[in-house]
């Protein structure tokens, strides 16, 4: 069976700062959004940053449940905005969202967590790799390398690689 990547262990790897600002782009159900709540302690923030508004619900709720106050959740279609201010975020967390995004498009994202981000700013991109068994359909899936390519397009520098499971790949990426 493949080892699918472990929300606090990337979290962990991330080694984010207290106080830190993070946008969660497409939250989903938040699996990873709490993690990074809980690294950032009570004088960070993160945003929950998603399209599906029941998905936005659901993180709230749990965010509540567990007594995590310092997250916000955004609706907001990332290929146009993300409602966040420019210059905003100390870190865009894109997990598992490229893929489902048209090819012409993805760039948006990139262009989005640029946006946001401040000065040294890092975004994380987190995606299927393409020879996983598990995941999407694979001509849905990008490269690290095509990845990579387009942050760099977009004024983004490289960093470096996490090696965080068996079935995807983890490129971070700083303005």
């Amino acid at each position: 069976m493949a080892h699918i990547f472990d929300p606090k262990n990337l979290v962990a790897q991330l080694n984010l700062m207290p106080g830190s600002v993070v946008a969660d782009f497409g939250s989903g159900s938040g699996i990873l959004t709490l993690e990074l709540a809980k690294a950032v302690g009570p004088e960070g923030k993160v945003f929950a940053v998603d399209v599906v508004p029941q998905q936005l619900e659901s993180v709230k709720s749990l965010a509540q449940m567990r007594g995590i106050n310092n997250l916000e959740t955004r609706w907001a279609n990332l290929e146009k905005t993300s409602t966040l201010d420019p210059n905003s975020c100390d870190w865009v967390i894109i997990a598992n969202l490229l893929f489902q995004v048209e090819k012409k498009l993805q760039p948006r994202i990139c262009e989005e967590a640029y946006k946001i981000l401040k000065s040294e700013g890092k975004m994380v991109i987190i995606d299927w790799k393409p020879e996983s068994i598990l995941g999407p359909p694979k001509e849905n899936r990008l490269t690290i390398e095509e990845v990579k390519e387009m942050a760099q397009k977009k004024q983004f520098k490289f960093i470096h690689t996490l090696e965080i499971d068996d079935t995807h790949w983890c490129a971070i990426f700083q303005k």
